[in-house]
């Protein structure tokens, strides 16, 4: 009350404050970045290790268990998981939430640097980078033009590259595709073994003669002379005049024994887009950078490279994430408006008067740029989740504002003048509206306390409403006084016949709420005369309800529809690239033709697209951009279903349709479904994870089912045999460094010159093209005895070897991965489950469950946690503003009403319990509280100041308060309608929690009004037989004391 009567008295303090509030959030909102989610910092860092020309077991034994155990006795590590491919390795180390990630990265370069000695010589250092959404690409653009592929692609990676990075937030821009041209020495075997010259001396003849060396300094009339000795390639000419060894006749020249010439490198990544061969260029932002920044940015340099360069280049967009976050935030601020314009047409129709409708709406945009202001100092960005928690909170903006001014329109009806009213019916409802937005905001708490993705995604969200509904009580405190204060409000009644377009409407509402109130005094009068009935009907309503539980299903996170998905195609293993590519070339035809909702095709073959996954032949991902989604009828997955069907008639290649997770894969791996089979034996494991993926097969609404051990690549193993290798005085290394030369060569050095860069790789010459196994045993091998041809020394088989070996806690592991349609993630998981509990396994052989099922189980325990501890923090709010533990407890009781009303909403929407569902919960428990503080302060008011009986009190506030209950209640409840029906895109995630805060707010409110009268008298009674039984007074205050019984 001294708020109000404080701004009533100073009207231009307020009227500043105002403007300064609105000041800073306009500024401050001009400079928020904006993003699709929150940052997203993942305590995940990966260690990945190159080792070209190994094999997945040898790079398990020789790379990756080194790895894992110099990384594995780290500090806050929660799990180790790593898979070793051919070429090689990627070791994961998950932390726990609360690590502070560079002090781990840290940790783990010492770690690495301890054993990097005793890891082969052939192997890269170790790169060690920290997993964030940031690695994933913010754009892709396919470049063609009339340029050859070797020009484009020289281009690409002198010039457009180089642009591109210079750009301010870019981090790299990644050139994929095209031929790249390098310098082959194409080695005769046969005149290097007759001139006595070894692969290894020859190697290190071009790598040591294509140096630069230092020479120091000297003075020399007066100047200083540095001196270099020059010793890189200044032509191939010059290259192939070095001295490489000594013969009987002289030096032997590199010329002598080798052809020098420029060369493509033989292609291992094929790109196209819409069918069209094209050069990609993948743009990565800066973590903190701003993704609509940077691509625009990127494609105004993109315009101005088009117009300079030569070659009429079109630079044509793949993907652009920003595009999807553009109209992602449009969408949910179109949502926010929507929201707001219903809820200002309630408060009219209730109101129904322009001026009090208007002021009430001041609380929406005085509420929101005042939270801008918040999200700019405290750091967040302008995202689907802030803007989401606007959306949720438009509506409730506008609650403490309306009981505020209701009651100061109430006291004008009774005749009050506008300053008397303000102060007195601003006064009457300080301390009950300052203790309904305190249970709102205190339910944020616990949410804040909540760790993993769940937490880092929402907290944002709990910042932003929590901070947008205490202006909106601050504002309820002081403008709206302030201006009723001012205001001649115009009386209801007198409204309809002054306002010609508005007077039906106005007129219905007027007579609609006198029949309310005249039928809600009758059924409290009928409700309080039968209690016991009202609270047997109310219980029965809840158990009921309970046993509807066990048909609403569970999900991490809601779909969002991105309008991309992906088509990733396998071909039997040891497929060659040509091969691949002739097929996807012919999906993406198909794709194409058949389909109206795609927009553009871009594909990459050659690899699976999966990040740090080195080059397949036998691979290819076909990247469909759908267009906008209200152009389309179909839903991505949809579209993703229908692609799955058609393409699955296509012979001999495994295809797996997929959508785009909206955490970019940075949450879990391998679909949603994903099942780690752990043991020792690879092939023990395998026939484990074809039996595993059988069960899950069989369970309904499980699609693309497949095992990480499905199917080895055909391998040829050169194996030595000692004695004669002994004899001949062959090494190991000898004979991989001979077999790695022959096939596809080593870079041993670069050649510089003209301003370019080119890889020297000296390899075999086209004698030594080898076309099956059998022709490795005649490669010529040259010794300290004399030359021998390598089937001497060393016996060449066939088999199958795997094509990676995956280990999870130091593990060898099997996965079993899989999607789902039409049904929920936790329902089938739990079919899952019984099944796989009846399979026997083998000792030492263990399944757990991974993937987005844990991330589940962890999330829902937490916001469980955190729902339990906002139930007592409202309670104490309550208590703390009616000074009484009976009040709070009989407002309580509102509660597992609520709880009713969320199972329904679900159950009806078909809806699954998500996080965000969870969220909407925990926010739902200090919403519906509010109109029970409001109804319980008023009974006390008339009890304590006016005299009046408790049945009095309770038939004379329950009419007196319907109005604003309903307000509110209509306000909150349609300003989330348009995000509950999650029509557009962004508004998926947020769906849910919008949904169960209507359905139980609403039926809570109807059960409310009658519900917490009667619960008040009932506990009333009790109260009085407490105090008389043992004349206690801990039920009742003696500030806040009411006179007790009738």
């Amino acid at each position: 009350m001294k708020l109000s009567k404080l701004a009533i008295n100073r009207p231009v303090t307020v009227l500043m404050g105002t403007l300064l509030v609105l000041l800073l959030g306009a500024v401050s909102f001009t400079r928020l970045p904006v993003d699709l989610f929150p940052e997203l910092s993942l305590p995940v860092a990966v260690i990945w290790t190159e080792y070209p020309g190994a094999g997945p077991e040898e790079v398990e034994n020789m790379v990756t268990r080194p790895v894992e155990e110099a990384v594995s006795t780290l500090g806050n590590l929660k799990e180790l998981s790593s898979q070793s491919t051919a070429g090689s390795s990627v070791v994961i180390a998950n932390f726990n939430w609360s690590t502070d990630m560079d002090f781990a990265a840290l940790d783990m370069r010492e770690s690495i640097d301890l054993i990097r000695g005793y890891l082969p010589d052939e192997a890269e250092r170790p790169l060690i980078i920290r997993l964030d959404p940031a690695l994933m690409p913010i754009l892709h653009l396919g470049v063609s033009g009339d340029l050859d592929q070797a020009g484009l692609t020289t281009l690409a990676h002198d010039v457009l590259k180089n642009r591109l990075e210079r750009i301010e937030g870019v981090a790299v821009a990644e050139v994929d595709g095209g031929l790249v041209s390098e310098v082959e020495v194409a080695v005769d075997l046969q005149r290097l073994s007759q001139a006595g010259v070894s692969l290894q001396q020859l190697q290190q003849a071009l790598a040591m003669e294509n140096l630069n060396f230092s020479g120091g300094q000297f003075h020399a009339g007066g100047r200083e002379y540095q001196v270099r000795t020059m010793g890189q390639y200044r032509s191939l000419e010059e290259m192939g005049g070095i001295v490489v060894g000594q013969d009987a006749g002289g030096p032997v020249y590199l010329r002598d024994v080798a052809t020098l010439g420029l060369q493509y490198k033989e292609e291992q990544v094929i790109t196209r887009m819409n069918g069209e061969p094209v050069v990609s260029l993948s743009i990565r932002k800066q973590s903190d950078a701003n993704t609509l920044r940077v691509a625009t940015a990127v494609r105004h340099e993109i315009k101005k490279m088009a117009q300079e360069l030569p070659g009429e280049l079109d630079f044509s967009v793949a993907i652009d994430q920003s595009s999807y976050i553009s109209r992602a935030v449009d969408n949910v601020i179109s949502t926010v408006l929507v929201g707001a314009a219903l809820a200002i047409l309630v408060l009219y129709l209730f109101m129904g008067s322009l001026t009090a409708t208007l002021i009430i709406s001041a609380a929406i945009p005085i509420s929101v740029i005042a939270a801008f202001s918040f999200m700019y100092f405290y750091g967040m960005t302008l995202n689907i989740v802030t803007l989401g928690g606007m959306a949720l909170g438009v509506g409730m903006m506008v609650d403490n504002a309306i009981v505020i001014l209701e009651n100061i329109y109430r006291y004008r009806n009774l005749g009050e003048k506008p300053a008397a009213a303000a102060l007195l019916g601003s006064g009457e409802m300080a301390g009950a509206i300052t203790a309904a937005t305190l249970t709102t905001v205190v339910v944020f708490i616990p949410v804040l306390f909540v760790e993993g993705l769940a937490g880092i995604v929402f907290r944002p969200l709990a910042w932003t409403v929590g901070f947008a509904l205490l202006a909106s009580l601050f504002m309820a405190l002081t403008v709206v006084p302030l201006l009723c204060s001012r205001s001649q409000l115009l009386q209801p009644a007198e409204q309809p016949e002054q306002r010609r377009f508005t007077a039906v409407p106005l007129r219905a509402m007027q007579s609609f709420m006198q029949k309310l109130n005249s039928y809600y005094a009758g059924l409290l009068a009928w409700a309080l005369g039968r209690r016991g009935l009202v609270v047997g009907s109310v219980l029965g309503l809840l158990v009921l309800s309970l046993a509807l539980v066990p048909l609403i299903g569970s999900e991490f996170l809601p779909e969002e529809d991105s309008g991309t998905l992906f088509v990733n195609l396998q071909l039997p293993i040891g497929s060659c690239l040509e091969e691949t590519d002739s097929v996807a070339q012919d999906i993406e035809e198909r794709l194409q033709a058949a389909y109206p909702e795609i927009e553009t095709v871009f594909s990459y073959t050659g690899t699976g697209g999966t990040l740090f996954e080195t080059a397949t032949p036998e691979d290819a991902q076909i990247w469909v951009m759908l267009v906008p989604r209200e152009k389309r009828k179909l839903s991505t997955r949809e579209v993703a279903e229908k692609l799955r069907s058609d393409l699955a008639l296509i012979p001999g290649v495994d295809i797996a349709v997929s959508t785009q997770d909206i955490t970019m894969g940075m949450t879990s791996q391998g679909g949603a479904i994903n099942i780690a089979v752990k043991g020792d034996d690879l092939e023990l494991l395998q026939g484990l994870a074809t039996e595993v993926a059988q069960v899950v097969e069989s369970v309904e609404g499980t699609k693309e089912v497949d095992t990480s051990l499905s199917g080895g690549r055909p391998e040829v193993q050169v194996r030595l045999e000692r004695e004669q290798a002994a004899a001949w005085g062959v090494s190991t290394a000898q004979v991989a460094q001979l077999v790695r030369t022959a096939l596809e060569g080593q870079v041993v050095t670069r050649y510089r010159v003209g301003g370019k860069e080119y890889d020297v790789r000296l390899k075999g010459g086209e004698e030594l093209a080898v076309e099956n196994p059998a022709a490795l045993k005649n490669l010529p091998l040259l010794t300290p005895a004399g030359p021998v041809h390598l089937g001497q020394v060393a016996a060449v088989t066939t088999g199958t070897g795997p094509r990676s070996i995956s280990r999870d806690g130091q593990v060898r592991t099997a996965y079993v991965t899989g999607d789902i349609f039409g049904r929920d993630l936790g329902s089938v998981m739990q079919d899952v489950q019984k099944k796989l509990d009846a399979l026997e396994l083998p000792a030492g052989y263990t399944i757990d469950y991974a993937g987005e099922v844990i991330n589940i189980e962890e999330s829902f325990s937490s916001l469980g946690f955190a729902l339990l501890l906002a139930i007592p923090l409202i309670y104490m709010i309550m208590a703390a503003q009616f000074e009484s533990l009976l009040f709070p407890l009989i407002i309580m009781f509102s509660l597992p009403q609520a709880f009713t009303g969320v199972v329904l909403s679900l159950v009806l929407t078909g809806k699954a319990l998500s996080v965000p569902a969870l969220i909407g919960v925990i926010l739902l428990s200090g919403i519906v509280v509010n109109n029970g503080i409001v109804l319980v302060d008023y009974i006390n008011i008339l009890r304590r100041e006016k005299g009046h009986s408790r049945e009095e009190a309770i038939r004379l506030a329950g009419p007196v308060r319907l109005r604003p209950i309903l307000m509110t209640t209509l306000t909150t409840v349609l300003g989330m309608l348009p995000l509950s029906l999650g029509l557009k895109e962004g508004s998926e995630m947020q769906s849910p929690m919008a949904i169960v805060i209507i359905g139980g707010l609403t039926f809570s409110t109807l059960v409310t009004l009658i519900f917490v009268p009667v619960m008040y008298s009932l506990l009333d009674d009790l109260a009085l037989w407490f105090r008389a039984k043992f004349q206690g007074g801990i039920f009742q205050g003696r500030e806040r004391g009411v006179p007790g019984g009738e």
